[in-house]
């Protein structure tokens, strides 16, 4: 964003040397304009004209009057060719509809062009050049003639990297996109507008209508050549991006790569990616603010809500050139400083399952053709969601105890072994605990509640033991009313006080049964105790992987047989055995 001190700064200096500096191009002009005064009306409407079709490179628009120009310039002179240039320029400011906030780009803009004239003009100059019916008599006038339009390319490339720098706070490479089609276009249109001044000094009048009808055609090819480059490139990387969703990424990996190829692809400052959740809400599920300024909010919206509740209750995408446009529509979540807007529905099975919305700080910042590129990506990204979720979803239910939530036997007896393969690939010496423990007299449990109160049991101490384990490790069934926790760089006396509150955190609060089979409706609070034990490695074993067998003994012989209700460490088992 640029200041409003620079801003004032700009009009200032605009004020105080370009009304000067067109005197002064005036005043001392050679040339007399008496009797051509509807031939300069003439280039003025024609370089007008073509000021209505610019190519946007980046945020640098792109026009084709340098060829009227060049030939306005070689015939009538330094003033005519400035006078030309300025008035398409506003027009193209009006074109590109730069608004109150970018106004001041006029002035900043008829500075750089009228720099650009004066430079390229004294170049000219001093290389010998001349006006009127004289500027092409000889082969040494080729020279200036040549040098003139390159000189153009050269100082608006400065002026660009310098305002870039100075105004924008923006570093730009010096031979970028901008450059290479301002190349392209002088080579093709400069031909042209030496064409043009050669057949205006021989036919007068005739010549502007004669070369401006083909100079007008090859503005807008050029324009629709550029745009469909443009649309097949965003195809192509759509193409890239869709391909790139399909590999095996978790839901959160693939909303990071969305959100990452999106907001380098698109000129937006916010996206906003929501789930539908059937005739309830729509709720967000990824927010993206390119300032950093804001938070992920926390939102649900009903239908009609918002710009994307809108989008949801209507069905139907919507396409925003400027906040005037939706401002009944602006709520608290809505970003202040938005102005363009894209949103739109994204179905399944003619169902709509999510709504991506996309706000622009720049007005009419969005393309038509880049609704529909955003209508692909929607469709990708949904698809890829879902494949994913069904992943996530296939995977957890291999991974975890479908009663209990926890990680099952098979998922932590491979967690164990991969860990002790890189502890002895790395040689890692660092200290890892586990806690084992099996429920005291489970069966009868079964015998007196039923079995659907064993399984409450089973549940309920799951929880206690993620609660008391927390983050320190992870917590798996291991078998029956077996429950086992790995703790990574945990030593014995850390790990026998966790044990420890373990224990007291199932024998000191009795758990209820909701589904008992004794008669009456009230739930039973049932009392259980469990045996505990506790090995570390490196302390007790020499591999990671020999780590359960030692906990599983310390558990059966030093606690199970010893009265149970207790936590038995392997260290001290091992010392009562000696």
């Amino acid at each position: 964003m640029v200041s409003s001190s620079k801003k004032l700064s700009i009009i200032i200096i605009w004020f105080m040397t370009w009304p000067i500096g067109m005197y002064t191009l005036y005043t001392n002009s050679s040339f007399t304009y008496s009797g051509y005064e509807l031939d300069i009306i003439s280039f003025i409407v024609l370089a007008s004209i073509i000021a209505l079709f610019p190519l946007l490179i980046g945020d640098h628009p792109v026009f084709f009057t340098h060829g009227i120009s060049f030939a306005v310039f070689l015939y009538f002179g330094l003033f005519v060719e400035v006078l030309v240039t300025q008035i398409a320029l506003i027009i193209l400011m009006i074109k590109v509809r730069v608004g109150l906030a970018g106004l001041y780009r006029v002035p900043l803009n008829q500075l750089l062009f009228f720099v650009v004239s004066v430079c390229s003009a004294l170049i000219y100059y001093i290389l010998g050049g001349d006006h009127g019916r004289e500027a092409l008599n000889s082969f040494s006038d080729i020279i200036p003639i040549l040098a003139y339009p390159i000189v153009q390319i050269i100082i608006n490339q400065l002026l660009i990297s310098s305002v870039s720098r100075h105004v924008h706070g923006k570093e730009t490479k010096w031979f970028d996109q901008g450059v290479i089609w301002e190349l392209l276009t002088t080579m093709l249109v400069a031909p042209v507008g030496l064409m043009l001044y050669i057949l205006y000094a021989q036919i007068g009048a005739a010549a502007i209508y004669v070369i401006g009808l083909p100079f007008i055609f090859i503005s807008i090819m050029l324009l629709l050549y550029h745009n469909s480059k443009r649309v097949n490139e965003y195809l192509q990387k759509t193409g890239d991006i869709g391909h790139e969703l399909t590999g095996n990424y978790s839901v959160k990996e693939i909303l990071d790569i969305f959100i990452d190829r999106v907001s380098s692809m698109l000129p937006l400052d916010y996206i906003y990616v929501f789930d539908v959740v059937p005739g309830r809400c729509i709720k967000l599920i990824r927010f993206y603010d390119r300032s950093g300024r804001m938070n992920f909010p926390n939102i649900e919206l009903g239908p009609g809500e918002s710009i994307s509740g809108d989008t949801w209750a209507m069905e139907k995408g919507r396409h925003y050139h400027a906040k005037k446009d939706w401002k009944h529509l602006q709520s608290e979540y809505t970003p202040e400083g938005g102005e363009s807007v894209l949103s739109i529905p994204i179905s399944r099975n003619s169902e709509i399952v999510s709504i991506i919305t996309l706000y622009s700080n720049k007005k009419r910042a969005f393309m038509k053709y880049q609704y529909m590129i955003l209508t692909i990506l929607g469709s990708y990204l949904t698809v890829a969601i879902e494949n994913a979720r069904h992943h996530e979803k296939a995977k957890s239910e291999n991974e975890r105890c479908p009663l209990t939530g926890l990680y099952n036997y098979r998922f932590f007896e491979k967690y164990v072994a991969e860990m002790s393969n890189q502890f002895a690939e790395a040689q890692i010496k660092e200290p890892a605990s586990m806690i084992l423990l099996d429920i005291d007299h489970f069966k009868s449990v079964n015998d007196t509640y039923g079995h659907e109160s064993g399984n409450e049991i089973l549940c309920q101490l799951g929880e206690r033991l993620i609660n008391a384990v927390s983050s320190q490790g992870i917590v798996a069934r291991y078998g029956g009313e077996e429950f086992v926790i790995l703790l990574p760089q945990c030593s014995t006396e850390r790990a026998l006080r966790l044990a420890e509150k373990i224990r007291q955190a199932i024998s000191g609060e009795s758990f209820l049964s909701y589904a008992h089979m004794l008669s009456g409706q009230t739930p039973k609070k049932i009392h259980i105790t469990a045996s505990i034990g506790v090995a570390t490695y490196p302390d007790h074993c020499e591999e990671l992987i020999e780590i359960t067998r030692l906990a599983d003994r310390a558990m059966y012989v030093g606690a199970k047989q010893s009265g149970r209700n207790r936590v038995a460490g392997y260290e001290n088992m091992r010392q009562t055995v000696e």
